[in-house]
């Protein structure tokens, strides 16, 4: 079996690609970040990729949206995603796509070897590997329509309806202004205003904040 692991923490990505190889699976390619996930996978087509949620440049959900365009571009690869996060949006996403050859597990969570070996054949044979800890997260997520959004992510969009700059956020809430442009970044996305021309996305996302 050929197996890509994408995990920006060295020491665990060297060792997983180990104990991979000391079990006769073939690691062809191990990275530290989402692009060059991305083109790891576009040179080798696995069987099955291993994943993180939170790699570089932002540490946010840059692996999961990686995951997401690789069964958008290669369908037969299976993806197993091993995180300590349950990134709710995206893994709805993930796993509501095609729930075909697609894992999710918390690293915490993975208590014996065995375990992990388990999922990860049954996500390269086309099946599924969820913990049922991210399961039960997943189906108690709110229907509200900022539910998407962290504690911190909340507070400081309510903020923005209130007028403030980012530079004002940033000391009412005792943090830097590039950790508030990251939030509001964040909120932008997650509200899936990334994209959206013609209009100011700070001015949608309080209308958006507004109506909840």
């Amino acid at each position: 079996m050929r197996v890509i692991l994408a995990e920006d923490s060295t020491l665990l990505r060297e060792g997983l690609a180990r104990l991979l190889a000391e079990e006769g699976y073939d690691v062809v390619a191990s990275v530290g970040d989402a692009e060059a996930l991305l083109g790891a996978v576009a040179a080798h087509v696995p069987d099955v990729v291993v994943t993180d949620v939170r790699m570089p440049p932002t540490n946010s959900d840059e692996g999961l949206k990686a995951a997401l365009e690789i069964r958008r571009r290669h369908p037969g690869v299976g993806v197993l995603v091993l995180s300590q996060y349950v990134e709710q949006r995206y893994a709805v996403d993930l796993l509501t796509d095609h729930a075909e050859g697609v894992g999710y597990l918390l690293k915490d969570r993975v208590v014996q070897v065995e375990e992990f070996l388990d999922a990860l054949r049954r996500v390269a044979a086309g099946g599924a590997a969820f913990d049922p800890e991210v399961v039960r997260r997943l189906l108690s997520r709110s229907a509200h329509p900022l539910a998407v959004l962290t504690a911190r992510e909340r507070e400081v969009l309510a903020h923005m309806a209130e007028g403030h700059t980012n530079n004002a956020i940033a000391a009412k809430l005792h943090v830097s202004r590039s950790a508030v442009e990251k939030h509001v970044n964040s909120i932008f996305d997650k509200l899936r205003l990334s994209d959206v021309d013609g209009y100011s996305r700070r001015v949608l996302a309080i209308l958006r904040y507004l109506r909840a």
